[in-house]
């Protein structure tokens, strides 16, 4: 009878589906893993510890604070400002973080996919007008208060990812 073909073809299908589970798994561990490997890059730099992330700064209110229920573009989009931010600063702290924001947002568009959505390029943001003005006047300011409320986004894209956030 044709009974062969078809288990055949339900073991091949069941393991198909096995196999892909195991990369999404995955990536949504090196996702996790590089988030808190991005905070401890954070805490490692010692002046961003005296800023609260929901403290309100003068003229710094185009950096984003915290969001209580995000989607994965929504993280994105937040990334990107951030990572915006930290590629215009000067400073040699932040170049490693705004290389680990990159493949992040790259592992984010990954999750993406697998859930059959696809994230918005970001362009140049509109933070870019808002950021000139700023880093003239104040350079280590906007540095603690972007990695500030940076760690605290990313707090929050943590616990998101245990709750497979939507596109």
């Amino acid at each position: 009878m044709c009974w062969r073909p078809l288990c055949w073809f339900l073991w091949l299908w069941s393991y198909l589906s096995y196999v892909q589970a195991v990369p999404i798994q995955k990536v949504q561990d090196d996702t996790k893993t590089l988030i808190k490997t991005i905070v401890t890059r954070i805490n490692d730099i010692s002046h961003t510890q005296s800023v609260s992330a929901k403290q309100r700064v003068t003229g710094l209110d185009f950096i984003p604070g915290l969001h209580p229920i995000l989607t994965l573009s929504k993280m994105d989009q937040t990334l990107a400002v951030y990572q915006q931010i930290l590629t215009s600063l000067p400073s040699r702290n932040v170049v490693q973080i705004s290389n680990d924001l990159e493949n992040l947002r790259d592992l984010l568009h990954l999750l993406a996919s697998s859930k059959s959505c696809s994230l918005p390029q970001t362009s140049e943001l509109q933070t870019r007008e808002s950021l000139d003005g700023v880093l003239e006047a104040s350079l280590y300011s906007t540095e603690v208060v972007a990695l500030s409320r940076l760690q605290g986004s990313l707090q929050d894209i943590l616990r998101q990812l245990d709750l497979s956030p939507e596109c």
